[in-house]
């Protein structure tokens, strides 16, 4: 799979392709029904399958930290995307010269000129150029004009209800692991390479792993019983927490990691994070030793949760899924981790009615 970052690294070998252009951010099965159809459509014409991305969102080019927070980074896109059938990327710089390009000058410079595209898949609520001027009519009117066809993508629904990034990312903040899972066709998760840190997790006898958080909105707050998966394989049950640190403060937002039973050096290497269990929001403790106390608290609340809901260990990529007739992630079994539908809080009222 071959990443291509703006529109001055196309090549004359570019030219001639099948496209579809999105977002795709968090790449769920959604997102992957697309692939599917584009995928069709690039054997058929027997040519490369190109998606194109933008970066930064344009959500977020205007509206900043106010738009929504995202489910994969663009390293993690791409490599998601090329697993699932995108021969090419192209990632453009969404700045102030791609924003004031008008409907047709995009057709023509990114898809006629740029990739001399075939074909084109995109949804029929498609919005683009200069005021997002652009729509499906214009899209196929100028496709007749240049000799390219142009097909809406059909609709994923699990559950009576449409798959997208918004739900994804509404069923993550109430603690449903389980279900984003079942619409991601993966287990959620977050990856980066271990950094040093200030290691006050070390003088409060809870040594943790920390991993870079890119700036910007948080999908995800809180503290979580998780899974980590080392770069040799082995999965070890922990405690994770993203936030801000409001006790001890921070100046940028924090992942970090507690693994059970765990003493080995880990700085370097890439870790695969999967938060499992919901425990409790961030909180504001009135001295470290109330910190502490609650710190030990969570430990024991995810070591009972993983007593209770056992995971079976599994030395395949997390991230290498693929998908059934059925349309869920033949790699990864439903029940391989212990995915809770709601917060433990929630779970434990539930219970107890």
């Amino acid at each position: 799979m071959e990443l291509i970052r703006g529109l001055h690294n196309l090549r004359p070998r570019h030219r001639g392709s099948v496209v579809t252009i999105g977002n795709f951010d968090g790449v769920h099965l959604g997102h992957r029904a697309i692939l599917d159809q584009l995928k069709t459509h690039a054997r058929a014409h027997d040519l490369p399958a190109v998606v194109v991305v933008f970066e930064p969102q344009p959500r977020e080019y205007f509206s900043g930290d106010q738009a929504p927070p995202r489910l994969t980074r663009l390293s993690d896109k791409v490599r998601l995307l090329g697993q699932h059938g995108a021969d090419r990327v192209l990632c453009l710089p969404f700045n102030r010269r791609l924003r004031e390009l008008s409907a047709r000058e995009f057709v023509d410079r990114v898809l006629i000129q740029g990739l001399g595209i075939r074909h084109l898949v995109v949804g029929d609520d498609f919005r683009f150029g200069c005021d997002r001027a652009g729509d499906f009519d214009l899209l196929r009117t100028l496709g007749k004009q240049a000799g390219f066809s142009v097909e809406h993508t059909r609709t994923f629904q699990i559950g009576g209800e449409r798959v997208s990034s918004t739900r994804v990312r509404t069923l993550l903040a109430s603690g449903n692991f389980e279900q984003a899972e079942q619409l991601l066709g993966r287990p959620f998760s977050l990856e980066g390479r271990v950094v040093k840190d200030r290691q006050l997790g070390r003088t409060i006898g809870v040594p943790t792993a920390n991993l870079p958080m890119l700036p910007g909105p948080l999908v995800l707050r809180g503290v979580m019983a998780a899974v980590t998966r080392l770069e040799d394989g082995r999965e070890v049950p922990g405690v994770l927490n993203i936030g801000w640190r409001p006790t001890v403060g921070t100046h940028r937002p924090v992942l970090e990691v507690h693994l059970f039973d765990f003493d080995e050096p880990l700085y370097g290497q890439r870790l695969i994070v999967m938060p499992c269990a919901r425990l409790r929001g961030e909180e504001t403790f009135a001295s470290i030793d109330e910190l502490k106390l609650r710190i030990h608290l969570d430990i024991d609340q995810a070591r009972d949760y993983f007593k209770q809901h056992a995971f079976r260990q599994h030395a395949s990529d997390v991230s290498g899924a693929t998908l059934d007739a059925e349309g869920v992630d033949a790699s990864l079994p439903s029940c391989r981790y212990p995915m809770a539908s709601a917060p433990l809080a929630a779970e434990r009222s539930k219970h107890e009615q």
